[in-house]
């Protein structure tokens, strides 16, 4: 008789993220030098710390306008004020939740009434898309910057061929899922609905200018939060280190293995800041600080919760 498996409840996957998360402090706590981290973190600036919070703050209401835009593309009707409040309540439940896309599906999910589910849920898929497709540029650029320009980096053999496989995979992928959509959009129309539907929310004239504007103002956001956090720490990170090193950071936050990508990030940052001159301990400090800013930059959503 064959075994057939169990499926994985959400209860279960939970434990099994919260166990990740325990398991994976505990290691770099030892790994890291768990005292040393605690002393980084004491003498944490405040000023750099405020800075921090307010730039993630204002990448929130920022991506809350792109959403506007690009909802409105869709026929989707968003004021400025509901969409900042919805984003608000959206980065609440992702902080609290493991994978970072629970928040994303429950704004979906009320802001439906207008347009249906699957065209509220299309405007929210593509905004977050917007951002990542800017962060991988800011990455791409700041490893090129800093591996090919005379005193930038110094990357080692295989971290530089990695990353290269990366992003060429990246790019190679992104170009294969266009051709086959486009094929797909020439045969059918329902596909080829929908890549209309995204090639008004994204790239069509009245809304390029936009995209490209919030995009490159929220990625400058994110980044300069994680460097106004290392700098608190007195770990002085260049310009070019920040674009190179802290997208590659910030994007092990999407593996859904930890609650809310702690841990991972952390264990990312002992691995790349090193590279930009930083100790182990100030790195997992620079992390630690940067995750402790982006739960106060939720504040906000609480205050909005309580007010409903």
């Amino acid at each position: 008789m064959n075994a057939v498996a169990a499926p994985v409840t959400p209860r279960v996957w939970r434990i099994v993220q919260i166990a990740c998360t325990v398991g994976i402090a505990a290691l770099l706590w030892t790994a890291a030098d768990g005292p040393a981290i605690l002393r980084t973190l004491g003498t944490a600036k405040l000023g750099w710390v405020i800075a921090a919070v307010s730039a993630l703050i204002s990448q929130t209401i920022l991506s809350a306008w792109r959403w506007k835009i690009t909802a409105g593309a869709l026929g989707q009707q968003l004021s400025l004020q509901r969409a900042v409040r919805e984003y608000f309540i959206s980065q609440a439940v992702n902080q609290a939740l493991p994978g970072g896309v629970l928040g994303d599906a429950s704004r979906a999910v009320r802001a439906r009434a207008d347009v249906g589910l699957a065209r509220a849920g299309l405007a929210v898929g593509l905004e977050r898309l917007a951002g990542q497709i800017a962060m991988f540029l800011a990455l791409t650029c700041g490893f090129c910057l800093t591996y090919l320009r005379d005193g930038g980096m110094d990357w080692p053999p295989h971290v530089a061929a990695v990353i290269c496989s990366v992003i060429g995979g990246v790019i190679g992928g992104i170009t294969v899922f266009i051709l086959i959509w486009a094929y797909l959009g020439l045969r059918n129309e329902l596909w080829s609905r929908w890549l209309d539907m995204a090639r008004c929310a994204l790239v069509s004239r009245d809304v390029l200018p936009g995209q490209i504007g919030l995009g490159i103002a929220i990625t400058l956001c994110n980044l300069a939060a994680f460097g106004f956090c290392a700098w608190a720490v007195d770990v002085q990170l260049s310009v070019g280190a920040i674009f190179a090193v802290v997208p590659i950071i910030l994007f092990s936050m999407l593996i859904p293995l930890t609650v809310s990508g702690w841990g991972v990030r952390e264990g990312s940052a002992a691995a790349l800041l090193p590279l930009a001159g930083a100790g182990v301990p100030d790195a997992v400090a620079t992390s630690v600080l940067f995750g402790i800013a982006m739960l106060l930059a939720v504040i906000p959503s609480l205050i909005i919760m309580v007010a409903k």
